[in-house]
């Protein structure tokens, strides 16, 4: 078997299956649409509003990639499905990067949600799109691996969802989404920078604001390095409890 063609089958299987799954309506779409309505109807000029964009942005891109992996792994899971798809003639990796691929896709979706509304309501012909898709890129992968590692843990989607909240609310307010790192306790600060979304909220402001603690390039390393951690340490789990 072609690993690219297992890929694309896999890939367009999830999201033709899970997407609109209750946990990804409620938790994907309708709170991060929720919130980014409440953000901007309740904001009175454009500058509230470009200062409130990254972190709307940064929302909708957690719940939303992090949702969509603990549906599918864990409904495949109990389905017993996913122990097919160990079994079938491709490497870990490519597999994993596959049920992933959604969850991405997904999260950099949520993201143009917000964008969408704040383009009837303020100027963003001085965003740098770049910088800016490539920080919606990054948040959705370390999302969504961040996603993977809480769904091999679980064994049911709303275990996988409880325990996800337990990472995503305190992540609401120590990654600078909309109260910035430097005015939250000293002794919280180290915490903020020990999180990915951190740096990716930081390169959302850079690339919407012009404001950066970090310069642009060191952001993209870390975030990175998270990703790839993430990743492989969500799949040496995977081969420590389901493969031996």
């Amino acid at each position: 078997m072609r690993e690219s063609i297992a890929f694309w089958a896999i890939l367009c299987k999830d999201m033709k299956t899970y997407y609109l799954k209750p946990p990804n309506i409620s938790w994907g779409l309708l709170f991060p649409i929720s919130w980014t309505l409440m953000f901007f109807i309740r904001t009175q000029s454009a500058i509230d509003i470009k200062e409130l964009l990254p972190g709307v942005m940064g929302l909708s891109i957690l719940f939303g990639a992090t949702s969509m992996l603990a549906v599918t792994i864990t409904f495949e899971r109990k389905s017993r499905s996913f122990e097919r798809l160990l079994l079938a003639p491709i490497s870990l990796n490519i597999l994993m990067l596959a049920k992933t691929s959604g969850a991405i896709l997904f999260g950099i979706v949520n993201a143009l949600v917000p964008v969408f509304f704040a383009s009837f309501l303020i100027d963003l012909s001085g965003v740098d799109w770049v910088v800016l898709f490539l920080a919606i890129v990054l948040i959705a992968a370390t999302s969504t691996f961040l996603g993977l590692y809480i769904a091999v843990s679980a064994s049911e989607v709303f275990e996988a969802q409880t325990f996800s909240n337990f990472f995503r609310f305190p992540m609401m307010f120590l990654c600078g989404l909309f109260i910035p790192v430097e005015n939250l306790p000293a002794w919280l600060q180290p915490v903020s920078y020990c999180l990915p979304l951190t740096y990716g909220a930081d390169m959302l402001r850079g690339a919407i604001n012009g404001t950066t603690m970090f310069s642009i390039m060191d952001e993209f390393l870390i975030l990175c390095v998270f990703s790839m951690g993430l990743f492989w340490y969500s799949t040496q789990n995977i081969k420590k409890k389901w493969i031996q």
